[in-house]
């Protein structure tokens, strides 16, 4: 089962650079990167939505909407900023710097995240070697940017 979990994890880094290649194409047929971002969430959307119809899940109330604090509604938020960056990003740096650098700030952000179990995370204390692969991967991110 980690092994499928891996290889899920693996599949969804793979289709970044992807995503971003087919919302700058995409781009390229409209006269901005944000309209491009928000069909490609209006896409996302309808895709979420017929796979939850499919699965028949339960929706929530109003009433228990309305008692989900509104920092926890920020996360789609910062899918669109990730989207539109991506836009921006990819056709002026190219998809191998673009997605070594998203994964340097992801790691980097992650570790953090890890060390203080903040917003549900389990705990996972940094520790010497973590840093070492973090900063491996910053080394790595400058190489493809520099070569």
């Amino acid at each position: 089962m980690e092994m499928l979990l891996v290889l899920m994890a693996v599949l969804a880094g793979a289709l970044v650079p992807v995503q971003a290649g087919l919302n700058m194409l995409l781009r390229q047929h409209l006269s901005d990167p944000t309209q491009a971002a928000f069909i490609s969430f209006v896409v996302g959307t309808v895709v979420l939505l017929a796979y939850c119809l499919a699965l028949r899940h339960q929706w929530p109330s109003l009433a228990e909407m309305s008692k989900i604090p509104p920092v926890l509604w920020i996360g789609g938020a910062f899918g669109a900023f990730f989207v539109a960056t991506t836009i921006y990003l990819g056709p002026r740096i190219g998809a191998a710097t673009m997605t070594a650098f998203i994964l340097a700030g992801q790691l980097t952000a992650s570790l953090l995240l890890d060390h203080f179990g903040a917003i549900g995370f389990p705990e996972h204390a940094v520790s010497p070697w973590r840093i070492v692969g973090v900063v491996l991967l910053a080394v790595g991110a400058w190489m493809i940017k520099a070569f």
